[in-house]
């Protein structure tokens, strides 16, 4: 009788907190569906900028963009304002860049203010910036929903430095899975030559604020990079 009444003590103590646990388990049930998809620690790693290991987070010097001995104010004067253009404002070699990528190659510029080069007022927006050579001069060509809006000279061209987007790009953290496939696609590639994938040239874009009002813009495509 005594281990009757001590067990029944010992399920009424118990009782209250397995209620508990119960109500705690059916309220994060109902709520589940109505929470957020984003956790706690991914809505922090949004706000705050982090870099791998492997990519230089300081900033670019000013000496890697604008060399001490140019002057910049005469080299704006002495630039003349293209008075070229494009058929139907079309890039004809836009087709070769991108015809074995799913996405533009070239780099994007969100401009949030008006920019002038002479007579050339660009105005704010988004624009795809797009080196080419005419006339053994270098351009900058301002495209806007594949239509190019603006041309800007370039006042030096330079090949870009040895590991510049090593250093400055994020590198792609893969998984052994994905490894495992780049590697069968690489074999595939050398098998069968038609099947093999062309790289997309590395980009980066960079605007620095200059004395006098002047905004240097530097176009890193490829192999080069465009200073305007």
């Amino acid at each position: 009788m005594k281990k009757l009444v001590i067990t029944l003590m010992v399920l009424m103590i118990a009782l209250p907190s397995y209620s508990a646990f119960w109500n705690r388990n059916k309220n994060n049930q109902t709520q589940s569906p109505n929470q957020s998809v984003v956790s706690q620690p991914q809505v922090q790693s949004q706000s705050e900028t982090t870099y791998p290991q492997d990519v230089d987070g300081e900033p670019i010097s000013e000496g890697e963009y604008v060399s001490e001995d140019i002057d910049i104010i005469q080299m704006y004067r002495d630039m003349p304002v293209p008075e070229f253009s494009y058929m139907h404002n079309i890039d004809p070699r836009e087709y070769q860049d991108t015809m074995h990528s799913t996405w533009s190659p070239y780099p994007l510029f969100r401009l949030t203010a008006p920019l002038y080069f002479k007579s050339v007022a660009i105005e704010p927006g988004y624009y795809l910036l797009t080196p080419r050579e005419h006339n053994k001069a270098w351009y900058i060509l301002f495209k806007e929903a594949g239509k190019i809006k603006y041309i800007v000279p370039c006042y030096k061209k330079e090949m870009v430095p040895v590991d510049f987007y090593k250093n400055h790009l994020p590198q792609v953290k893969m998984t052994t899975a994905q490894k495992i496939r780049e590697k069968t696609l690489k074999l595939v590639g050398k098998t069968v030559k038609s099947s093999q994938r062309k790289p997309i040239p590395d980009t980066y874009l960079d605007a620095t604020d200059l004395d006098d009002g002047f905004i240097s813009i530097i176009v890193y495509y490829g192999n080069y990079r465009y200073y305007q």
